[in-house]
C-alpha cells in the first residue's frame, strides 16, 4: 500500500534463535502410565420396554434432591417495601421542614420589598410636596408668556 523506501538499503538483522524450555513437572511424582480399574465394577440393569426393545446399563442409584431452605415468614420484597416506606415517611419529615423554611423566606423577602417600596414613595413624596423655596431652585412662571413661531416672548 506504501511506497518501498529505495534510496537506503534495508537493514540486515541476525537471525534470533529461542531455545525451548523444560517444563517441570507439578506433582513430584510422574502419572502413571496405566488407568486405574476402579475397585467395584458397577451391575448391569437391562429393562424392556413396552414396544419390546431391551434398554441395558448401569444402574445408578437415585439423586437425592437437596434440602430446601426453610422459608422465611415474611418474603424479602416485603421487607424491602416496608424499609423504603419508613425511609420515605423519614425524609418526608425533612422535606416538610424545608418547604416550609422556602415559604417563610419567600414572605420575608416579600415584605422587605415591600418596606423599601414604601419607604422610597414616602421619600419621594416628601420631596415633591416639600416647599420648593427652601431648597434654592428656580421657578419660571410661564402663563404670560406668548409663544411666536417656537420662540417665547415676555
Amino acid at each position: 500500500m506504501y511506497p518501498e523506501h529505495t534510496d537506503r538499503t534495508p537493514a540486515v538483522r541476525a537471525p534470533e534463535v529461542h531455545q525451548p524450555t523444560p517444563l517441570t513437572p507439578a506433582a513430584p511424582y510422574p502419572a502413571p502410565l496405566v488407568p486405574v480399574q476402579p475397585h467395584a465394577v458397577p451391575t448391569v440393569a437391562s429393562i424392556v420396554l413396552p414396544d419390546g426393545r431391551v434398554v441395558t446399563g448401569y444402574a445408578m442409584s437415585p439423586v437425592q434432591p437437596e434440602q430446601v431452605a426453610a422459608k422465611p415468614a415474611v418474603s424479602r420484597a416485603a421487607v424491602n417495601v416496608a424499609l423504603g416506606g419508613v425511609g420515605f415517611l423519614a425524609v418526608c419529615g425533612g422535606l416538610l421542614l424545608l418547604t416550609t423554611f422556602i415559604a417563610a423566606l419567600t414572605a420575608l423577602i416579600t415584605q422587605l420589598i415591600t418596606l423599601a417600596a414604601v419607604i422610597f414613595g414616602g421619600w419621594i413624596a416628601v420631596q415633591v410636596f416639600s416647599a420648593s423655596g427652601t431648597r434654592g431652585g428656580s421657578t419660571v412662571n410661564i402663563r404670560k408668556a406668548v409663544i411666536k413661531r417656537n420662540h417665547f416672548h415676555g
